[in-house]
């Protein structure tokens, strides 16, 4: 009898052989996917649950501000926690020393208000401090202290898929000095194709082919044409290398992002680099001080800028995707912890609750009164 001819197609799934064990720093998404984090758990939810592996992320900076910075660092973070092996480069002249400048993930002692852990073990405390009142033996009181104490040391051990980073705080040497973490100053590379190179060698690790691999790979591009990079005006070389990265990390078990200045790029390359991003967002910042912005959004004096949503990745699927928001508030909470908002607008008559103008009217001219008026 003949051999049964295997199935092929333009969209056949090509799944990671790896990725398919349980591990705490990759889970199941729609559509046969695979997701890792960003670092920013709010980012994490807007893109579905996380970034599928085999993506390439791209993220247009801000001339006025570096805050692409904070979710670079976060991507990078979270790889290094989830002992992933990490390819950095950068166009400063000791990429290496950046890695002190990575947050540490937040501790179970820290006082968060949004933690739903810190909830539930602070009900777990009121519930242990009213025992005393009940009529129960000192056995049960002493399986209940276990149960607490067990729950308790299984919630600080674990390890989450995302991590909440305290920016105040740097991540420990252990976290990459005892890990694979290669570092490369692209303003000491002679090309682009240098850089090719060692983002190729690195990627050929994370094969999806090889079942032996057991980790994911992460790629972190720093202002990829910047002025002090000896390529930095190649663009039609800068184009090769990306759509050539694409196709490299599509094919591995790993992730990229790529951070680039959208003003130093023609807006002719701007828009064929942004065609190749599977996903892509963009940075702003905010002007000092501005009070007619103040007065249009609730919590201003808390936002540091913008993050603008252009696409998200749409892997093994032709639906589009619909998102709730495409432009988020970038917040520090307690001027520690990076958030991720939807803009809420601030009532029109300056009052306190709802954030949005309480007006019913739908005339041109505002009604305080409330009421409609056709």
């Amino acid at each position: 009898m003949a051999a049964t001819k295997t199935r092929t197609s333009s969209f056949s799934r090509n799944l990671p052989a790896a990725s398919s064990a349980q591990s705490p720093e990759i889970k199941c998404g729609p559509n046969g996917t695979f997701l890792v984090s960003s670092g920013i758990p709010d980012l994490d939810k807007t893109l579905g649950g996380g970034i599928p592996l085999g993506s390439l992320v791209m993220v247009m900076e801000d001339s006025e501000a570096p805050h692409h910075m904070l979710l670079l660092r976060n991507f990078m973070s979270q790889g290094l926690v989830h002992k992933q092996p990490l390819l950095y480069a950068s166009p400063s002249k000791d990429p290496r020393g950046f890695l002190g400048t990575l947050p540490s993930p937040s501790s179970p002692k820290d006082d968060k208000s949004r933690s739903h852990d810190a909830e539930q073990e602070k009900g777990l405390r009121i519930a242990w401090q009213y025992k005393k009142y009940f009529g129960e033996n000192q056995s049960n009181l002493d399986g209940q202290r276990g149960m607490i104490l067990f729950r308790f040391i299984v919630l600080y051990n674990k390890q989450e898929f995302s991590n909440e980073f305290d920016l105040r705080r740097p991540l420990d040497r252990h976290f990459y000095t005892g890990q694979h973490v290669d570092c490369i100053s692209t303003k000491d590379l002679p090309n682009i194709a240098a850089l090719q190179e060692r983002c190729t060698s690195f990627l050929s690790q994370f094969s999806r082919n090889d079942a032996t691999v057991a980790c994911t790979g992460r790629i972190a591009i720093q202002s990829l044409c910047a002025p002090q990079c000896e390529s930095s005006n190649m663009e039609w070389e800068m184009l090769s290398f990306i759509r050539s990265l694409k196709s490299t990390v599509r094919s591995a078990i790993a992730v990229a992002i790529i951070t680039f200045p959208s003003s130093l790029v023609s807006a002719t390359f701007c828009k064929r680099w942004q065609h190749l991003a599977d996903c892509l967002v963009s940075v702003k910042a905010i002007p000092d001080e501005d009070k007619e912005l103040a007065k249009l959004l609730t919590g201003y004096q808390d936002i540091v800028g913008f993050l603008n949503i252009h696409r998200v990745p749409r892997i093994n699927t032709q639906v589009p995707a619909v998102l709730e928001a495409t432009t988020l508030s970038i917040k520090l909470q307690k001027r520690r912890y990076l958030v991720l908002e939807c803009l809420n607008q601030a009532p029109v008559d300056g009052s306190s609750g709802s954030s949005y103008g309480t007006s019913g009217s739908c005339s041109g001219a505002s009604s305080k009164s409330g009421s409609l008026d056709f």
